[in-house]
């Protein structure tokens, strides 16, 4: 048995729980070290990290043939700024600037390339300050914007990506990400989008993380139930302003070094800071194990959403579907386009289950390349969660308000279709 199939064969004959997303206390703060390639496997990846949300840490051996560690990176280990402005110079990307708060998060511009690489350089020839602040390059889609340049590849523990499977489908958006920042630039305290997942690799430099498990943010609520934006900031000691920060537990912190690739669990809380100049890709995604996190956090914003305009509720005819707008806006998506969202991952493996791969898919980099490399019975268990999930939205009462009827196929028939591809799959 290869190793997909035994990865996919211990998914499926387990009938793990959503509960095990919960917050896990690890011994001492411990985050496991991995070390050599060819001892880890994908089947060891879900046993030990995915399904029981644990973070980990991947030796830099799992990223040193990607283009971008070879190319981007100067003899000493720092950003190559020359090559980097020749490949991309005339890109424009997002900009945030670390010394600004703004509704809690920093502020962003769109700057050219070439003008953020002459303000870096700038930054560090003045002992790492400047009067334009701390800028630092966030959530850029390169991949997006060069998909012919050679930056890296997504490792195997990784490629069940249904986020990105999602949006790669609709050709709308997508969650694959470079970061470059000078040593002092940070990300304030959040949980990822969706509660996915997310890996980040450093290309060069050194970070500084500081992790909370699932479940500890509700200790680092403020009197007012918002999350703190700096959660090192001594105003948290203050018990009147945070009455239950003495019952949470101290943060798991990480140093990653270059090279290394930091894998953080689903609704796991986060603080990071630049240690050096440093360089980072970073992925979110979804996938079976956490699909159900997804639609949690999803009921738990629309309940919000109604929450803060119930006043409302009487006056507006469509109350229910200004909901619907409002969560979309705030999160990226709605009820129905959570359902759109199923149905895709759902139909992608239905069709490699009826129908297998022909040669030409397996050779491209394509979701159906990625169900086959990691497996039939994988495929079986992601449409299982999928059926959990999906049985769960129809059942919703916010969704059941909702026009239904330009959902094709519709929910009943397409439930129907899984649970005989699961059922056919297993003869």
């Amino acid at each position: 048995m290869d190793r997909a199939t035994f990865a996919c064969s211990t998914a499926f004959f387990h009938d793990y729980s959503s509960s095990s997303q919960g917050a896990l206390c690890l011994p001492g703060g411990h985050v496991d070290f991995i070390e050599k390639v060819e001892s880890f496997t994908y089947s060891d990846f879900f046993r030990d990290y995915l399904i029981p949300n644990h973070p980990c840490i991947f030796s830099a051996k799992f990223t040193e043939e990607w283009g971008s560690r070879r190319n981007w990176v100067t003899w000493d280990g720092k950003p190559n700024f020359d090559y980097l402005l020749q490949k991309f110079g005339e890109a424009v990307v997002p900009v945030a600037n670390c010394d600004v708060k703004e509704y809690n998060s920093n502020p962003k511009e769109q700057l050219p390339f070439k003008e953020y690489i002459k303000y870096w350089k700038e930054y560090i020839r003045n002992g790492h300050s400047s009067s334009r602040g701390c800028l630092y390059l966030k959530d850029w889609h390169l991949s997006r914007a060069f998909p012919e340049q050679d930056v890296y590849t997504t490792p195997v523990y990784f490629s069940s990506d249904w986020l990105n499977e999602y949006w790669d489908a609709i050709a709308v958006d997508d969650y694959r990400f470079v970061y470059m920042g000078p040593k002092g630039s940070w990300t304030p305290f959040h949980a990822d989008v969706f509660r996915s997942y997310s890996w980040s690799a450093n290309v060069c430099g050194r970070k500084r993380w500081l992790l909370y498990p699932a479940g500890q943010e509700e200790f680092l609520k403020d009197c007012h139930g918002n999350l703190p934006f700096d959660v090192t900031a001594p105003s948290l000691r203050d018990k009147s302003l945070y009455p239950r920060y003495n019952q949470s537990q101290p943060p798991v912190e990480i140093v990653q070094e270059a090279g290394e690739i930091v894998f953080i669990p689903s609704g796991w809380h986060h603080q990071v800071y630049n240690l050096e100049d440093t360089i980072s890709i970073n992925h979110n995604w979804v996938n079976g194990c956490n699909v159900a996190t997804m639609w949690g956090f999803l009921q738990d914003e629309l309940a919000a959403v109604q929450r803060e305009i119930k006043e409302w509720k009487d006056p507006i005819e469509d109350w229910h579907l200004q909901c619907q707008l409002i969560m979309k806006s705030c999160t990226g998506i709605d009820y129905k386009e959570f359902y759109n969202f199923l149905k895709i991952i759902a139909e992608n493996r239905i069709s490699v289950l009826e129908n297998g791969l022909d040669d030409e898919a397996s050779a491209k980099n394509t979701p159906k390349a990625a169900i086959s490399t990691l497996g039939m019975l994988h495929a079986v268990f992601d449409l299982k969660r999928t059926v959990k999930v999906l049985t769960s939205l129809s059942a919703n009462e916010d969704f059941k308000k909702l026009d239904l009827t330009s959902l094709s196929p519709p929910p009943e028939a397409l439930l129907h279709h899984l649970k005989a591809a699961i059922d056919t799959a297993l003869l």
